[in-house]
């Protein structure tokens, strides 16, 4: 029964010679490229000039990067930061040498949750003149295609993978130095948002759920941070937890900050709210 195991052992990425262009940077690639063009459908749909996707690129990407990488400092790995302050604004880490480049090494989804909508606030109030939420709507819809490229990014760096089944099924990440089959929950979420992609792309061409503003990006938190929490308890831990000081074990970080995201989500596809025409 051992060929239901799968050993996973890729390349980094695409060996130019002069340079190597990684999996996971293809996936961000593909994620916003895809998001713009099927944005742009959107706004031609909603009447909205296109010149305005121009700068709702920037605040996207400014403010999910600084979103996810807040959230890592002070969500997960404050204890670390808070004794090198200088690492979370520099892609630097102190050593016994001296000082290495490394890149920005912690980014955490749960910020960027809280980082986009607070950039679309703005772009909404200055650029469309338009509801909050109304931005908010279209806008999970990419997301949701997103979250599917960056997971599979994940999945080809070998890195946020599940525990060990305990049985043949599974994946042998070998990149990462496994040698039992785990859960794969990168394709898990992976394959998960994409199906939230299509159910949400629907009901905003099919139905007049786009109307009542607030249903899908309610929709979307509820969906996605319900998924995150149910598939947390497959993975391995991101942070090693503090034992019995962590006031809300069995839960993790991550599957604590998803409740209230889920919460709010029911709350926004539930109130009460005017329907749009």
């Amino acid at each position: 029964m051992s060929f239901l195991a799968i050993e996973w052992n890729p390349s980094i990425g695409i060996d130019l010679g002069f340079f190597t262009v990684r999996w996971y940077s293809l996936m961000f690639v593909a994620a916003f490229l895809l998001g713009l063009r099927f944005m742009k459908k959107i706004y031609i749909e909603d009447k909205i000039p296109v010149e305005k996707m121009d700068p709702l690129f920037m605040y996207v990407f400014l403010s999910m990067l600084i979103g996810m990488r807040l959230g890592d400092v002070f969500f997960y790995s404050w204890d670390y930061y808070q004794h090198n302050l200088l690492e979370i604004f520099l892609p630097f880490k102190k050593s016994a040498e001296g000082w290495k480049f490394t890149g920005f090494t912690g980014f955490a989804s749960h910020g960027a949750a809280i980082g986009i909508p607070i950039a679309m606030y703005f772009y909404a109030k200055k650029h469309l003149q338009k509801p909050w939420l109304f931005i908010l709507d279209r806008l999970a819809i990419m997301v949701a295609l997103a979250g599917f490229f960056i997971r599979f990014g994940n999945f080809f760096n070998s890195e946020i993978y599940g525990k060990e089944t305990g049985s043949n099924f599974g994946v042998i990440f070998k990149a990462a130095g496994e040698t039992a089959p785990r859960h794969p929950t990168q394709l898990y979420e992976a394959f998960s948002y994409l199906a939230l992609f299509f159910v949400m792309w629907y009901l905003y061409w099919k139905t007049d759920k786009k109307q009542q503003t607030g249903f899908l990006f309610g929709l979307f938190m509820v969906v996605l941070w319900s998924l995150r929490f149910i598939i947390e308890f497959l993975k391995e831990p991101q942070v090693q937890q503090r034992g019995e000081e962590w006031i809300f074990s069995p839960l993790n970080t991550g599957q604590v900050l998803s409740i209230p995201l889920v919460l709010i989500g029911v709350w926004l596809m539930f109130r009460k709210s005017k329907t749009k025409a």
